[in-house]
This record gives C-alpha cells, sequence and structure tokens, in this order.
C-alpha cells in the first residue's frame, strides 16, 4: 500500500487502522505496514523550534473543518482524523493512524496514540493516556467507544478495549497485566476481553500472590481494576461514578 496515498486517506476517514468485523475490532495489518514505511522514507526537516520527518508534519486548521483546537501547544500528527465538532483543549497530542470521531472532547495533557480508535462524543479528560498500538501491524489497537467516558489521568493501553457508553474512573490503569474484576457478575475478565459496554470502572487492589511470601506478610497488595456497577436509562453516569469513588 502506496504510504502517501494512505495517510491521505487515514486523514480525511475514508481508512482506518482498525475496523470492527463481526463485533471485533480488527488491525488493518496493511495501514500499519504503509505507517511504518512512511516513518523510513521521512526525512528529517526543520519545523519552527522542532525536527522531525517532512512527511508526518502536523495538520494545519481552518473554521472549515468544524474543530475547535484551542491554543496553547497541541498538535496533531499528519495521518489521523479528526471529526467536526471535536474539541481538543492545551496542551494534547494525537499521533499518526488515530481516529477521533464527532464530538468528542481531547482534554488537557491528553495523548491519543498512533492507531487508537476514539468514538462519538466520547469525553477524554485531562492527563488521560491512550496508548499507541504501532507495532506489532496485527495486534489491534486502544479503542474507546461512542459515549465512553474517560476519567483525568486514566492510563488505557496495550490494546484494552472500552465499549460504548463505559465510564473509566480517574487514575485507573487498564492494560494486558492488569486484570479487572466485575463484581456485579461477580467474575474476572478474560485476557483480551473488552471492558463491557456500560460498565463503571474503579481502580483497585488485590492480594499479591502467595509465592511472594514476605510482599504478603507486609500486607502489600497489587494493582487491579473493578466494575462496580452498570450503566443504565435512569441513572446519570458522572453522579454515581462520583458517588462510588467518595
Amino acid at each position: 500500500m502506496d504510504w502517501k496515498a494512505t495517510l491521505e486517506q487515514l486523514e480525511a476517514g475514508t481508512l482506518r487502522a482498525a475496523n470492527k468485523i463481526d463485533g471485533k475490532w480488527v488491525a488493518n495489518v496493511e495501514v500499519k505496514q504503509a505507517i511504518l514505511a512512511a516513518f523510513k522514507a521521512g526525512e528529517l526537516v526543520q519545523h519552527g523550534e522542532f525536527v522531525d520527518k517532512h512527511n508526518i508534519m502536523p495538520q494545519h486548521f481552518s473554521p472549515d473543518r468544524g474543530i475547535r483546537i484551542v491554543p496553547g501547544g497541541s498538535s496533531v500528527r499528519a495521518g489521523s482524523f479528526v471529526a467536526k465538532g471535536v474539541i481538543i483543549m492545551p496542551p494534547a497530542y494525537i499521533n499518526i493512524g488515530a481516529y477521533v470521531d464527532e464530538g468528542t472532547m481531547v482534554d488537557s495533557h491528553a495523548l491519543v496514540g498512533s492507531c487508537a480508535q476514539i468514538g462519538k462524543r466520547v469525553h477524554l479528560s485531562a492527563a488521560v493516556q491512550i496508548g499507541g498500538v504501532l507495532e506489532p501491524v496485527g495486534l489491534a489497537p486502544v479503542v474507546i467507544e461512542d459515549d465512553a467516558f474517560i476519567g483525568a489521568g486514566a492510563v488505557i493501553v496495550e490494546g484494552i478495549q472500552v465499549l460504548e457508553r463505559a465510564v473509566i474512573a480517574p487514575g485507573t490503569i487498564l492494560s494486558k497485566g492488569v486484570p479487572v474484576y466485575d463484581c456485579v457478575n461477580g467474575r474476572r475478565l478474560e485476557p483480551g476481553e473488552p471492558i463491557p459496554a456500560g460498565a463503571i470502572v474503579v481502580p483497585g487492589t488485590r492480594p499479591v500472590s502467595e509465592k511472594l511470601t514476605w510482599a504478603r506478610e507486609q500486607g502489600l497488595s497489587m494493582n487491579c481494576a473493578m466494575i462496580v456497577k452498570y450503566r443504565d436509562a435512569k441513572s446519570d453516569a458522572s453522579l454515581e461514578l462520583e458517588s462510588f469513588l467518595r
């Protein structure tokens, strides 16, 4: 796949680094390969006070794009798609291959990593870190589906998928190494299983392994995440979340 055409299509939103097929998000391997080819083809050039590859310089915005990007140091790299109605507060960064859909808020100090897929009306609060997954090319990126709320300082990496209307509490860390316990249904999510639709997830702790005798004697615990409630038509997610965190 030609890297120039790929970056143009990604930026136009007509091509994506991952697609939902039969209910499962799957990486577009050819797109990722083209992005990697673009990095190899690029030559370092001066861009104001910065130096980067000539072919992946930041995008420029004008009012006709319908995107509000507030002054203060934000950057949207070439080859990423930002839909109309998106608000980007400073400083924020959207990396190559990312897709940010309509009505989403990208708040201050938030990162949308390479190839990450962000749905409609998502709220990425201050200092949220959405990791990039460019390599290996076959691995699906981090996905945040429509109407999800990601609280301040949350970290979501390593291809974790958060399904629609889920609420991730401030400070929650979601990665392949962090187990997620569904306290409502009494089970542990399987490795690679997405955060369910409408789940309200808060940070928690769990006892260390019995093999770590000294750590257990010290009363140490390890990080985990817990689903404490599911959103319903009658609940205001932000109020429900706040009540659980108080």
